[in-house]
């Protein structure tokens, strides 16, 4: 079911089929930001990464010396959340663990996501519940899909996009290269001019771009999608994220995506342990994880 929120600036739209964000609009001139999905690229829009973040070895991972298999980025995205709370700011979804989710994952847990709109801001809240016995393991993580180029100006075109970091104090970021069996531990440097990352088809060409948000040097927790024609953006701020994934199809899709992630997908040396993944999150029994990201436009 779609649920929707509105205020005298922006309006949005959520599915609560994987409690996922359908439609982000700028009420002034009526301008969709958010990609609305199409089978031939890509047919999401927004969805939630749980309780992995990307593809595991095989698709298998081990607890407790015992094997699973679960599929890239997990099964939040393809379960029907329940909507517990909504106001005229805000709505409130929940998925619980259930037999299904106990045959790949052995947790319980109670998986709460939030939207709440001001001004032109929308906030997007996790909150975990650990309901086991004993510790839970998870990641999670974010995939919004932004339109690209923004606008249906025949003039605007995807070569006058670029990400922007504010507060990046270096000329290069380390990219953690996305092989196809699991990432490589071998950095490869991206330039940054001036704060800035030029952006076309090609710059996806080996998939993602994939940054540890912290470094000896380096913090990022805010990137801009902005060109160079026009003064339409897309901010996004998303402090305490330990990874930030940026991607397209390099087919030359008409979308780029913006990634915080709470987690990061297997390493080729990986152990293929749960609780020994890059990025996993350890929470105690009845212990609750929060964490938000924002995005403006």
């Amino acid at each position: 079911m779609i649920y929707s929120l509105e205020n005298s600036e922006i309006k949005i739209e959520v599915n609560s089929f994987g409690a996922e964000l359908k439609s982000l609009v700028l009420l002034e001139d009526k301008l969709e930001y958010l990609w609305q999905g199409n089978p031939d690229f890509w047919n999401r829009s927004s969805p939630v990464l749980f309780p992995i973040v990307g593809k595991l070895l095989d698709n298998t991972y081990t607890f407790n010396n015992k094997q699973y298999s679960m599929s890239q980025h997990g099964f939040a995205r393809d379960k029907e959340f329940l909507l517990v709370k909504q106001n005229k700011n805000s709505l409130k979804f929940l998925l619980k663990s259930d037999d299904k989710s106990f045959e790949i994952y052995p947790f319980s847990f109670e998986l709460y996501i939030s939207y709440e709109i001001k001004d032109k801001k929308l906030k997007v809240s996790y909150d975990v519940l650990n309901k086991s016995e004993d510790k839970m393991y998870f990641s999670i993580g974010a995939h919004p899909a932004f339109n690209w180029p923004l606008t249906q100006d025949k003039n605007d075109c995807q070569e006058d996009y670029y990400f922007e970091f504010e507060a990046l104090e270096d000329d290069t970021l380390q990219r953690l290269p996305l092989l196809e069996n699991g990432i490589s531990s071998k950095k490869e440097d991206v330039i940054i001019e001036n704060k800035k990352l030029a952006i076309s088809k090609n710059t996806f060409t080996k998939d993602a771009l994939i940054f540890k948000t912290e470094s000896k040097t380096n913090k990022l927790n805010t990137i801009k999608l902005k060109n160079s024609k026009n003064d339409k953006f897309i901010q996004m701020d998303f402090e305490g994220f330990s990874h930030l994934g940026l991607w397209s199809k390099p087919s030359g899709a008409p979308f780029v995506c913006i990634e915080p992630w709470h987690g990061i997908a297997d390493f080729i040396e990986h152990n293929q342990k749960l609780e020994d993944k890059e990025g996993i999150i350890k929470l105690e029994k009845d212990d609750t994880f929060s964490s938000s990201y924002f995005i403006s436009i």
